[in-house]
């Protein structure tokens, strides 16, 4: 183990879905580390050998498990859990996948599609997309969050004010993220570690892959935040940056609407200048690709841009 914890919780204490009556698997002081072992979002369906046909056969009921909850002593309502994010183990491979009826696109693509990535599991640096890219790898967790103070089973798909299922792609190594506590002990889960992933994820996957996280954390009493907010130890996109982008923008009075058009504009723009399949140029989106909202008060029209890295051509 590369990483010096004061605690590891293995990978069977995972669950489904948020629930603040789930037993806690461990409890930690303020200021101490966990070693933390991860299912990826597939909830181990996929596997290194797995192909397009594997997607039809999906079981839902199994995606995106959290490993947890860890209870943080003395973590009460009110209060902030603040988690460090010390460093990724990464296993070496992953995927992308368009998965019918879900993603931005959803209706311009309604046949399944996978694509399997190799990289270096110990100094993860690059993955090559076929004969097409390669794409800079960034580690980090898309699924990080406490249990609600609403009781019942809630679905780990869409965030929720105590985090959960953000996919931040800056939630990762040296990152500081404060989250909001609802429920004594915090009941905190992590799960869904990406290798890299665009801002959007627009196809409903990145390259997700399992990896082993590193996390601290500590308590802050009374912060009465009212969402989580976390802070990074450095640049967020020098990653990808140096050789420029390919920019599509969709304009209108529906940011959703926009976000659909500059990616879609993008796909047609990657098939023309590259060569790219749809589907690929979809996925190569999804991964590395970075939507943004360029102008929200000019009304009644505003405008969201898809920057896409030329580096992952070069």
């Amino acid at each position: 183990m590369a990483m010096r914890c004061n605690h590891t919780i293995h990978s069977h204490h995972h669950h489904f879905g948020w629930d603040n009556s789930n037993a806690s698997a461990m409890t930690v002081a303020p200021g101490e580390s966990v070693y933390v072992e991860t299912v990826d979002s597939s909830g181990g369906q996929f596997t290194a050998a797995s192909t397009t046909a594997d997607v039809t056969t999906l079981d839902f009921g199994k995606v995106n498990p959290v490993t947890g909850p860890i209870v943080i002593d003395g973590a009460k309502p009110g209060d902030a859990i603040k988690v460090t994010f010390l460093g990724f183990e990464a296993c070496g491979w992953g995927w992308t996948a368009l998965i019918p009826g879900f993603g931005l696109l959803t209706d311009q693509f309604p046949e399944p599609a996978l694509n399997i990535w190799t990289y270096e599991a110990g100094d993860p640096g690059t993955s090559a997309f076929g004969d097409h890219a390669r794409v800079p790898l960034k580690p980090f967790a898309g699924t990080i969050g406490l249990a609600p103070a609403e009781a019942g089973l809630h679905s780990v798909v869409p965030p929720r004010r105590v985090g959960g299922n953000m996919d931040i792609r800056d939630m990762g190594a040296g990152t500081e993220l404060y989250l909001p506590v609802e429920v004594e002990g915090g009941l905190f889960s992590i799960g869904d570690t990406h290798a890299v992933q665009g801002d959007g994820e627009v196809c409903g996957t990145a390259i997700e892959s399992q990896m082993n996280v590193g996390l601290k954390f500590d308590l802050v009493k009374e912060a009465n935040i009212p969402f989580p907010h976390f802070q990074t130890p450095g640049p967020v996109s020098r990653h990808l940056d140096g050789d420029g982008y390919f920019v599509t923008t969709g304009i209108g009075e529906d940011l959703f609407q926009g976000a659909r058009d500059a990616v879609a504009g993008m796909i047609d723009l990657l098939g023309r200048e590259r060569g790219l399949a749809p589907a690929d140029a979809y996925m190569l989106c999804s991964v590395c690709g970075d939507l943004r909202i360029s102008e929200i008060v000019d009304m009644p029209n505003w405008v969201v841009s898809l920057y896409f890295p030329r580096v992952v051509f070069t």
